[in-house]
């Protein structure tokens, strides 16, 4: 298996079915903070939810339309990102990202998202990234900004969230725009 150093100690890996206990670990101890903004920590309950999760993961990377990576920090699982679609026809994926606090503020979903865009741009030949979140979670916001994504506008009320209704702001960028060296 293949690992990406982001920063000392701290890898970028695919995440498999294998995976299941830990990633549960993990969706256990910032449950509340990742589903403050996403279905993650709600989908992912038990150890039958979390293999099923990545199984279907794994299953989209075998179709090639889309993919999952964890970040370990320190050899501890602690977030992680994913092309939630990958549509190589078309040219066009969406990336996603999601951490618990412990890691939070450290640059860690930016540094990997840079990773899954330059691959998806540099070794794919997509030509659109684009990133959806919801209009409440500004640290997913400035993410799409610091990868240097343009907003393009706002899906309002476009899904339920625990109850209550979400905007969501839809950002990207194109691959005439990614940076020649990132």
């Amino acid at each position: 298996m293949f690992s990406i150093a982001l920063a000392a100690d701290t890898r970028l890996f695919p995440l498999e079915p294998r995976h299941a206990e830990e990633f549960l670990t993990h969706m256990d101890r910032g449950r509340e903070y990742i589903g403050q903004h996403i279905v993650l920590a709600d989908v992912v309950t038990d150890l039958e939810s979390a293999r099923s999760f990545l199984s279907a993961y794994a299953q989209k990377a075998a179709a090639d339309g889309g993919r999952i990576y964890g970040i370990r920090v320190g050899g501890t699982l602690v977030g992680g990102v994913l092309f939630r679609t990958f549509d190589a026809q078309s040219g066009t994926c969406e990336v996603g990202c999601w951490l618990e606090p412990a890691a939070a503020g450290r640059g860690l979903v930016t540094q990997a998202c840079r990773v899954l865009i330059d691959w998806a741009f540099r070794e794919r030949g997509m030509h659109r990234v684009e990133w959806y979140a919801s209009a409440a979670n500004k640290k997913s916001l400035a993410v799409a900004e610091r990868l240097g994504m343009t907003r393009e506008g706002v899906l309002r009320q476009n899904h339920p969230h625990r109850g209550v209704r979400q905007d969501t702001e839809v950002w990207s960028v194109l691959a005439p725009e990614w940076p020649a060296t990132t």
